[in-house]
């Protein structure tokens, strides 16, 4: 690995965080790790690179000359297992995914391919109106990853991925009411009001026969590639959890909603429900699983707050899926989802 490559880095709305990209030692030997992982390959640095550092990740993209970019990620110690889960869904979904060039799973690193243009370019560069037609196909080939990772369930879950059972999730609301310091008065007596309700949700969606799985929890336009017309590869799966599947798709369908519309939401739910009709529900009983599991999804988003490194604080921007301002605190992010429990899905 070339010592003296330029570089430029991008701290975005964090100039102040701490990663461990800020120390040299950390620095030399996680650039000793991907010079290796690259010469393996067959690959070597051809350029500058470009860093960009977040509380929740750190993000290097290497030039290898015509081979294309090659994109080092290192998680924070709460997210880590996403490096042993990517490589795992290589497997499991071929296609799908992103097959990594290398991983080192207990450090929780990897080294990536360029996944092409992200799905967000393709629908900012969108001229005929198509969009929406291109995240109904986007929800039902994610369903379709979701159906077929069912029996993977133990193992991932075996890789580190946080467990949100529907079953278990009244016991995790109340762990999380108890631990935040943001809600005020008025929203905990509102959330504690809400528990047995929330209680039979859980039970109801449970019992509907379809088993939990990997949630991606974060699944934006700017969290899957477009590498050609019909072709999406799914990645960034460091807010993942395993919980009830239809959890997903609260973040993908609000990300639809605000740039089309929310008359768009029906399609984009039955588009990603398609691929279950054959489990025995009725189209009916699918679409209350869905709105019942709209709501229970905000526990993911409270659960992936927090995921950053150690010397990072707690403040976040909320990321592209509607979330705070910069300098809110983790609580503070975690109490705005909590109350979205109280708001009736759309759905």
């Amino acid at each position: 690995m070339r010592r003296d490559a330029s570089e430029t880095v991008d701290r975005g709305d964090f100039p102040g965080e701490v990663t461990p990209w800020d120390r040299p030692d950390w620095r030399a030997e996680a650039l000793d790790w991907a010079g290796a992982a690259l010469a393996a390959h067959g690959l070597d640095e051809s350029g500058p690179r470009e860093v960009r550092l977040r509380p929740w990740s750190v993000l290097v993209r290497f030039s290898v000359g015509a081979a294309g970019p090659v994109w080092f990620k290192a998680n924070p110690p709460a997210s880590a297992f996403e490096a042993g889960l990517t490589r795992a869904l290589a497997d499991w979904v071929p296609g799908s995914t992103l097959r990594p060039l290398a991983v080192d799973a207990a450090r929780g690193r990897a080294l990536l391919p360029d996944g092409g243009p992200l799905f967000r370019q393709v629908l900012d560069e969108d001229r005929g109106g198509d969009g929406p037609r291109a995240w109904e196909t986007v929800l039902g080939r994610y369903a379709d990853l979701q159906r077929s990772l069912l029996p993977h369930t133990p193992e991932i879950e075996e890789l580190g991925v946080p467990g949100a059972r529907t079953a278990e999730l009244p016991g995790i609301l109340d762990r999380m009411l108890a631990e935040n310091t943001a809600l005020d008065d008025t929203d905990r007596r509102a959330l504690h009001a809400l528990r047995p309700r929330f209680a039979d949700w859980c039970a109801e969606l449970a019992g509907t026969g379809i088993g939990d799985t990997l949630d991606h929890s974060d699944l934006h336009e700017a969290q899957l590639f477009a590498p050609g017309p019909g072709r999406f590869t799914f990645f960034d799966w460091g807010d993942a959890s395993v919980t009830h599947p239809f959890c997903s798709l609260l973040v993908p369908a609000r990300a639809a909603a605000r740039r089309y519309g929310p008359e768009v939401l029906p399609r984009l739910r039955d588009a990603y429900l398609e691929p279950w009709t054959g489990d025995g529900l009725t189209p009916e009983e699918l679409r209350r699983a869905a709105g019942l599991a709209w709501r229970l999804a905000a526990i993911g988003r409270v659960s992936a707050w927090g995921r950053f490194f150690p010397a990072a604080p707690s403040g976040t921007d909320g990321g592209t899926d509607g979330g705070g301002v910069p300098g809110e605190t983790g609580d503070a992010d975690r109490a705005r989802w909590l109350r979205e429990l109280l708001t009736r899905p759309p759905l």
